[in-house]
């Protein structure tokens, strides 16, 4: 596969894709309420606490998944048109309906992109797991770096593991060709799905509708969840990321304090030892916060923005039952004015009716599983993150409790001291 460009029905889904992206208090002195004592370090509570979750959580994975899907291996392809990255997709499974128990196939991200577009359009009001931007970060100078692709493979992963949980979206045909066939030309070339094939009549319809006259209260406190979600994920994520920018600032000023220190020792004696002890705290409080940044970079931000991406797609869900429940309005209204051809409009009406109600059964039983995983998802990563932050500052402690008890006088030097004076 080389030189292919993005297919037509590719270009309405590529622009909705957003490409401008870019604690807890422990206490040493809190005892047990029976009469235990604590751990030395708080990270051990979080550390135990952590490790059972993990073991929980596997073991729970391994006794009902029956599909495993690995992105890794990315290759950089050059044509004379364009360049691209490919990314190797291993799937194991047990499923009947697969011919054979492990696969291996080459895909490119338009090819993630070609599958997402076939899951939204044959079950628009299922959530389907959002894509990493077509740009990660605004201002990258180097499109194809190393951490541009790593971040993109860890997303691509994520994306097809969240499709393989799902209990409906796992058993698509085209999530199946995706996984298996060795090229997806052929498949490409399809007829588009179902959204495609409805036609524009429920865009139109829905464009040129205000409001809908009886959306059910359950979806209208969905639409303000999400609104609500939405808001506070996207300030938390702007707020984290303006966070490592200003440490990675911090980091920068540290690294220019310690090189002074030092040179200030050359020139003051009697001050030299305790000078070169500060230089040496501070280079080692520098590496810390650069390996606290690169936490948070690595674990932290991709959690948050992952779910800034999820609640762009649960506008669009919430869209498209609207959309659907509009038409069905339109033709109601149609029908009670006996202006059209009863029969046929009826049936249109009918058909209609069962759509509106399949969009709410897909969109309320996919919901709760959506923020039971959002849940989860979280929660692992502000547990890292809390651990993380404890350990970083246990180390910086470290260091300076370290440079203190090397600059206090012996007791008999202080002795001696006393009697000079």
């Amino acid at each position: 596969m080389s030189g292919q460009t993005v297919p037509a029905d590719f270009s309405g889904h590529m622009l909705d894709l957003d490409e401008d992206e870019d604690l807890e208090v422990f206490s040493k002195n809190t005892s047990l309420a029976d009469g235990g004592s604590m751990p030395n370090s708080p990270s051990s509570m979080v550390n135990q606490y952590t490790l059972q979750e993990e073991e929980e959580e596997e073991e729970q994975d391994a006794n009902t998944k029956d599909i495993f899907i690995t992105v890794d291996n990315p290759e950089s392809h050059v044509t004379a048109i364009e360049t691209f990255i490919m990314y190797r997709v291993v799937t194991k499974t047990t499923r009947g309906e697969f011919d054979s128990s492990e696969y291996e196939v080459r895909r490119r991200y338009q090819d993630f992109l070609w599958l997402r577009s076939r899951l939204e359009e044959n079950h628009p009001t299922l959530i389907v797991h959002p894509l990493p931007e077509k740009f990660v970060m605004k201002g990258m100078v180097e499109r194809f770096n190393d951490d541009f692709i790593e971040t993109r493979r860890r997303a691509l992963h994520r994306f097809l593991n969240k499709i393989s949980e799902h209990p409906i979206l796992s058993f698509s045909q085209h999530f199946k060709v995706f996984l298996t066939a060795q090229e997806l030309q052929s498949h490409k070339k399809q007829g588009p799905g179902f959204l495609s094939r409805m036609g524009d009549t429920v865009r139109a319809v829905a464009n040129s509708v205000r409001g809908l006259r009886s959306r059910p209260e359950e979806f209208t406190q969905m639409q303000e969840y999400v609104e609500d979600f939405s808001n506070k994920i996207c300030s938390v994520d702007k707020v984290t990321q303006r966070i490592i920018k200003e440490q990675r600032e911090y980091v920068d000023e540290l690294k220019q304090c310690s090189p002074t220190y030092t040179q200030w020792s050359g020139s003051e004696e009697e001050l030299a030892e305790p000078l070169k002890g500060v230089a040496g705290c501070v280079e080692q409080c520098s590496k810390e916060t650069e390996e606290q940044i690169h936490h948070l970079s690595e674990v932290l931000v991709p959690a948050l923005h992952e779910y800034v991406l999820c609640a762009e797609t649960l506008k669009a869900v919430m869209r498209r039952r609207d959309n659907i429940q509009a038409e069905f309005e339109a033709k109601s209204e149609a029908l009670a004015s006996r202006k059209v051809d009863q029969e046929a409009l009826q049936d249109e009406v009918d058909a209609l009716a069962d759509r509106v109600e399949q969009a709410n059964n897909a969109l309320k039983g996919d919901w709760s599983r959506w923020q039971s995983s959002m849940r989860t998802d979280l929660k692992s990563a502000f547990l890292s993150t809390a651990e993380k932050n404890v350990l970083y500052y246990e180390k910086c402690l470290a260091v300076w409790e370290s440079f203190l008890l090397s600059q206090r006088a012996e007791p008999s030097e202080q002795k001696d001291g006393d009697d000079a004076s």
